[in-house]
């Protein structure tokens, strides 16, 4: 599930190395001539790691792919969870030398999320790993609010407070 609403561009690539390693970028971009192209993952990477799917976008059947669907709205504990393990997982690839790629949809969001705190579990500071995708992707990565507050108020912290169930909290 796509959150529309927010009005961001397309991005002007398929994908940006956000640190050496680690790449976040989305399903479609507009090439030079700006049309709309698919962004078609072969075998670029060591590991992709795709937060919606389309058919037809790869990758290579040998790559090391996991999806996982995320909405790009509130994530539910299970969901905070996902995106924690997603996040050490490319921290680890990264650290071996490996090549990865975290993708959603635009390429700006969920992905952003998962390489966010990836890039925090790497030892940068949250604002920091911020203001790398949005220097390295574009300005339009992480407009999800509540993406960014997730991050901000640490993904461990957003999961237990995810967790609570309303009628469980003392009123």
């Amino acid at each position: 599930m796509r959150t529309e609403g927010r009005r961001a561009p397309d991005a002007d690539a398929p994908w940006n190395e956000i640190v050496p390693g680690l790449w976040m970028g989305g399903h479609q971009y507009r090439d030079a001539g700006g049309q709309l192209a698919p962004a078609v993952v072969d075998a670029q990477f060591d590991v992709v790691i795709s937060l919606y799917r389309r058919e037809g976008h790869g990758p290579a059947a040998w790559i090391d792919h996991h999806h996982v669907d995320l909405p790009d709205g509130p994530l539910s504990a299970d969901q905070l969870e996902a995106v924690c393990l997603l996040a050490d997982l490319a921290a680890a690839a990264v650290r071996s030398g490996r090549r990865v790629l975290v993708r959603c949809h635009s390429g700006y969001n969920r992905s952003g999320l998962v390489v966010a705190h990836a890039l925090v579990t790497l030892g940068f500071t949250t604002e920091d790993a911020i203001f790398l995708l949005r220097r390295q992707r574009s300005p339009w990565a992480l407009n999800n609010r509540l993406f960014v507050d997730y991050l901000t108020t640490g993904l461990d912290v957003a999961r237990l407070l995810a967790g609570l169930e309303p009628d469980g909290l003392p009123g």
